[in-house]
């Protein structure tokens, strides 16, 4: 594939990423809305996020004002290089800014200055990964500052929380995460979890936990059980949507494992709000295919 038609498909990528909201979230939104229950205020702010995304996709307008960080997960084949695949990204991201579907967010962290573009160090993200398939897949996720700002990572043991290093240790860290979050991350959030690695393989791994389904399965069964347990004890905690109350904090927890040294229990959580922007790509045989 050329280099200018492989940019029109990430830049088509970009735009159903932070103008469509997934259908699994749309399907755990409408979900919820029934479990809030008819004249409750809670169904009624969920009813006008669900309002507020189908208007934005319509008009292929951004779900959200803020629209995020650039985090693109690649799978590539022998028949791609790295570099071809980073400079049609780059300028697919220059026209979706130009064309407003995304906002300028790239801040140098020296000077303060905006690029205006969404270029700089490290932004857009890429994350590679060799296949010996041919094609090309590709994941993008919109990553917002509100979401951001509520994550938290932990060290096990942790006195304050009396959380040990196990699965119960986990368990109060995320618990304690989305507690501290209340309606700041402009809830209900998708959690993700990094248990192990270190400090940052275990934030790269929780944030590419929130690229799965969130009708899934773990098919790791003790981190499946967690999932369900938690979403459960989260839900209770009352926080609700924006933070008003509600039985919907969260939509879904999704948590994945990694190995670590001997000396550090690392847990990362990753909080992404309900407009939660991820899009996907397929690229074989020329054939480009969306999701």
């Amino acid at each position: 594939m050329g280099h200018e038609k492989l940019s029109d498909s990430f830049l088509e990528l970009i735009r159903r990423a932070s103008t469509t909201l997934p259908p699994d979230v749309e399907k755990a939104m409408s979900q919820a809305i029934e479990l809030e229950g008819e004249g409750a205020s809670a169904a009624s702010s969920l009813a006008l996020m669900l309002e507020n995304a189908r208007q934005a996709s319509e008009g292929s307008t951004p779900i959200c004002q803020d629209t995020g960080a650039l985090l693109f997960f690649v799978e590539c084949g022998p028949d791609y290089r790295q570099k071809e695949i980073e400079e049609a990204a780059r300028a697919a991201t220059i026209a979706a800014t130009e064309k407003y579907y995304l906002r300028p967010n790239a801040v140098d962290s020296v000077t303060g200055k905006n690029s205006g573009n969404n270029l700089g160090e490290a932004f857009p993200y890429f994350h590679f990964d060799q296949r010996d398939e041919p094609g090309l897949r590709v994941r993008l996720m919109l990553k917002g500052g509100g979401s951001e700002n509520v994550g938290a990572q932990y060290k096990l043991p942790d006195g304050r929380l009396k959380a040990g290093r196990d699965l119960e240790g986990v368990r109060r860290c995320v618990i304690d995460a989305v507690f501290n979050a209340q309606g700041k991350g402009c809830a209900p959030g998708v959690i993700g979890v990094g248990v192990g690695g270190d400090r940052g393989t275990s934030y790269l791994g929780s944030k590419e936990q929130l690229l799965r389904d969130l009708g899934d399965t773990n098919p790791d069964a003790t981190l499946a059980e967690l999932e369900t347990q938690l979403f459960t004890e989260l839900n209770q905690l009352g926080i609700g949507p924006s933070g008003f109350g509600g039985k919907t904090t969260v939509l879904g927890v999704k948590i994945g494992k990694l190995h670590r040294l001997p000396a550090c229990f690392f847990v990362s959580v990753t909080y992404v709000c309900w407009a939660y922007r991820k899009a996907a790509m397929t690229v074989e045989g020329g054939e480009v295919t969306y999701d």
